[in-house]
């Protein structure tokens, strides 16, 4: 896995050595993920990985709390996490938490819980620093010569973007300008139905759309010259699978492929026709996604309406690898430096 530029300052951060091994967990609405990897004198390597649908937030757009069925479903796959990272005898770990910990009225409760049943200490991370992670992770991907950067998370219960602008950042403070809708697959699916109508599709993309424009800052204009968008969370890479043809999903024809918007809305459209049995039928999909992945479409229709870019980058990467980064020392602002200075 390639780093971004090298930090410039490390401060107090002391820099892995080689041979050890750094893991990242992710606990969203939806996923917890585990990323291992292996400092090596070439980069980082992917040494294991996790992922399963946990669906921690359902239910939560409706009663505020957690349910004790996905909280079961969480803790069992975060056992399997703390097991990896044991197994790896793991030199540094992070371990987060996102929205469905925000939100929850028991979300600190069931975090003091995973660290009495599982022994992982889960950090709640707030918007901001959630999607500078999500830009850290994604900063190998972008095109250097790119005016400004928007990158794009779709996730369970919130999207998540960070906006800048590299003819004047990074200046005083963190770079970038973070915004946070409290909607995502899982939230849209519950209010508008998981098998929505062409008029409760509509509904979703204007509720979006709306909302985008009500907590837009002023200085992340619309204007898409110059602009690239970067796309990471579970919607956009099933998109480009189903674009290139894939009957397995394959990680490495995924990352990094850029989608003309036309094939986006073609591929959309498709996903919508095929119903919930024929999305869950496809080995891209599955069962999991089956009912989520309309409503991250209807995000990602929302964003595209207000930047309405010609392409979309795909990456398969993002905050556990902005994680990763992060352990060995690299900060946004210093992944950037070097490119605004040149």
């Amino acid at each position: 896995m390639d780093l971004p530029a090298e930090p410039t300052d490390l401060g107090a951060a002391v820099r892995p050595r080689l041979g050890d091994r750094l893991a990242a967990l992710d606990l969203g609405t939806n996923n917890c993920r585990l990323l291992v990897c292996e400092v090596r004198p070439e980069g980082l390597e992917v040494v294991d990985s996790f992922s399963r649908i946990v669906r921690l937030g359902e239910g939560l757009s409706r009663y505020e709390r957690l349910s004790e069925a996905a909280m079961a479903r969480t803790l069992a796959a975060l056992k399997v996490c703390a097991r990896i990272i044991a197994r790896h005898r793991c030199a540094a770990v992070r371990c987060v938490a996102t929205e469905a910990c925000r939100r929850a009225i028991d979300g600190p409760e069931f975090l003091r819980r995973v660290r009495r049943v599982t022994g992982l200490e889960l950090e709640l991370l707030d918007h901001a620093e959630e999607a500078r992670l999500a830009m850290l992770g994604c900063l190998p991907l972008a095109d250097p010569d790119a005016d400004r950067l928007l990158v794009l998370d779709i996730g369970g219960g919130s999207t998540d973007m960070l906006w800048l602008d590299r003819r004047s950042e990074p200046g005083a403070g963190e770079p970038g300008t973070a915004l946070s809708l409290p909607l995502g697959v899982v939230t849209l699916a519950e209010t508008f139905g998981r098998e929505p109508s062409t008029e409760a599709y509509a509904a979703m993309v204007d509720l979006v759309h709306a909302r985008l424009l009500a907590q837009m800052p002023e200085r992340a204009t619309f204007e898409p010259t110059g602009l690239e968008m970067l796309g990471t969370s579970g919607t956009v890479t099933t998109l480009a699978a189903l674009h290139i043809g894939l009957r397995r999903y394959d990680r490495r024809k995924v990352d990094g492929l850029v989608l003309p918007f036309a094939a986006v809305r073609a591929v959309s459209a498709e996903l919508r026709s095929l119903g919930n049995a024929g999305r869950a039928a496809h080995p891209c999909i599955g069962h999991g996604r089956a009912d989520l992945v309309v409503a991250g479409c209807a995000i990602l229709d929302a964003v595209h309406r207000l930047w309405p870019v010609s392409h979309l980058k795909v990456a398969d990467r993002g905050l556990r690898e902005g994680i990763v980064a992060g352990l060995m020392g690299v900060t946004l602002a210093a992944a950037l430096r070097p490119r605004v200075a040149g």
